[in-house]
């Protein structure tokens, strides 16, 4: 599809709100899911890291 200007690439043919705010919201989810998964992971490292760490203890203490 050829446009005239950039004002009608922006406005999409009248569709530019919904075309540009799928593409907004699409990227907003995206990102956020990465953000999740970083943080599931941090969480899930710290998680391991607190009980090798009590394992490690208990296993002192019965030495």
């Amino acid at each position: 599809m050829i446009w005239e200007s950039a004002s009608a690439f922006w406005a999409m043919g009248g569709y530019g709100l919904y075309v540009w705010g799928s593409f907004g919201m699409t990227a907003l989810v995206m990102i956020g899911e990465a953000w999740w998964a970083k943080h599931a992971q941090r969480q899930a490292i710290r998680q391991l890291q607190t009980t090798a760490a009590l394992d490690a203890a208990a296993t002192n203490e019965w030495a």
